[in-house]
């Protein structure tokens, strides 16, 4: 009787505190993938929306989106003339602590930090706009050390800042400051040193965010630049290969892959290019304008791929062929993640949320809602532009300096 008591009250708290079920502790979730651990959401959603939990309204000025482990949500805004990594309490929105990382970047199109924190055991890692590298403890945002990207690494700052969110791969730290010391980097995790940059591959930086895959039993870090897509050995930053890339202007989001192939995308006309690796040499499967993704992302569903075109608003790939299944045009362009079958879209122009079928038949969608408030600090050529999280239930969106957390579990 005494052990079911206990048992019964441990299933107590579990389910009281939801957040304790998965983590989300990176750029686009634990793989990079954009895939929510939740395995299932609130299907259709009520005609006002699902309901506020809470709404957090001093995050700051930038694009940053979120972390979330355990109860605490890590993010990045730029606040008090400083870029300041910022940690929540996932379950009520109340702010934690905060912690800063220097100067803020200032751009046309918003000011502030791009880049989500990195969260790995008691640390988290945070790029602020202008380059400075930070970790953090993640109990109370003390510092255990910084690298700036462009002083220490020889970086190049693009016209937009610094965007990618770092990454964490056993020991090292994966970033890409560009410049002629090498195009990536691999720092150690726990005291910053420089372990390898890329020597055989120099040049400018773009957007992009690197991920971590493995071909042909090679492991290796995956990355799109201006004119080039690269894998990159995690061992000493051997160029394994590359390939072609005809971007322009900015290349912004971050590599796909799935089934032994690499899959990117770029606005400004560009389009969508597949890789095959495993074999002696990588293989252009297909470059197609069927998938022109400014920086809203795109996500793999059972072999088939979803996001927003430039050219066809929001659509539906065949990932292995490029064979396009269907567009639609009724939302906006923006970001998205996906959810137990569902993908949740968010119109950088006018806020709307669409909860949408992630399915190749057609656009399906089971309901719709406008953010409200809306931020007032956005700048007039912002949009809103930071990609949602779906986790334990609940939805984490935001505009600028306003995070708002709705109640999605089913």
């Amino acid at each position: 009787m005494k052990h079911h008591a206990a048992f019964l009250a441990a299933v107590l708290v579990f389910s009281a505190n939801p957040l304790a079920a998965a983590d989300w502790p990176q750029w686009r979730g634990a793989d990079r993938a954009g895939h929510s651990p939740d395995t299932s959401i609130l299907a259709p959603w009520p005609a006002s929306g699902p309901k506020r939990v809470w709404l957090f309204k001093d995050a700051g000025i930038g694009y940053s989106s979120f972390s979330i482990v355990g109860s605490r949500l890590f993010t990045m805004g730029a606040r008090q003339d400083a870029e300041q990594v910022i940690c929540v309490d996932a379950t009520t929105g109340k702010e934690m602590w905060t912690a800063s990382l220097g100067p803020v970047y200032e751009n046309n199109w918003g000011d502030g930090p791009r880049s989500t924190p990195t969260v790995d055991g008691d640390r988290v890692y945070a790029l602020s706009g202008t380059g400075m590298l930070a970790c953090l403890k993640t109990e109370n945002g003390e510092p255990v050390w910084k690298v700036d990207l462009v002083k220490d690494l020889g970086g190049e700052l693009q016209g937009w800042g610094y965007t990618e969110s770092v990454l964490i791969d056993g020991d090292q730290l994966i970033c890409t400051p560009g410049g002629q010391q090498g195009t990536l980097a691999a720092l150690d995790k726990m005291t910053g040193k420089v372990l390898w940059q890329t020597t055989a591959l120099k040049g400018p930086a773009q957007y992009s965010s690197p991920i971590r895959i493995e071909a042909g039993g090679q492991p290796q870090y995956a990355q799109l630049l201006m004119n080039k897509v690269v894998g990159i050995a995690p061992k000493d930053g051997a160029l394994l290969w590359e390939t072609s890339f005809p971007g322009r202007v900015a290349v912004i989001p971050t590599p796909v892959f799935h089934d032994g192939h690499v899959y990117v995308t770029a606005g400004y006309g560009v389009g969508c290019q597949m890789i095959k690796l495993g074999g002696t040499e990588p293989e252009v499967v297909y470059e197609e304008k069927v998938i022109t993704n400014h920086h809203g992302g795109v996500i793999v569903v059972d072999g088939h791929i979803y996001g927003h075109s430039d050219k066809g608003g929001w659509t539906c790939q065949d990932f292995l062929t490029g064979a396009i299944k269907w567009q639609e045009e009724s939302l906006g362009k923006g970001a998205c993640t996906y959810a137990a079958g569902h993908l949740v879209c968010v119109d950088e122009n006018d806020g709307t949320v669409a909860l949408a079928k992630a399915s190749p038949e057609g656009w399906s969608e089971h309901g719709r809602f406008k953010l409200d408030p809306q931020s007032t600090r956005r700048k007039k050529e912002g949009r809103i532009w930071t990609h949602p999280v779906v986790l334990n239930g609940r939805l984490y969106l935001r505009d600028q300096d306003l995070i708002y957390c709705y109640d999605v579990k089913k």
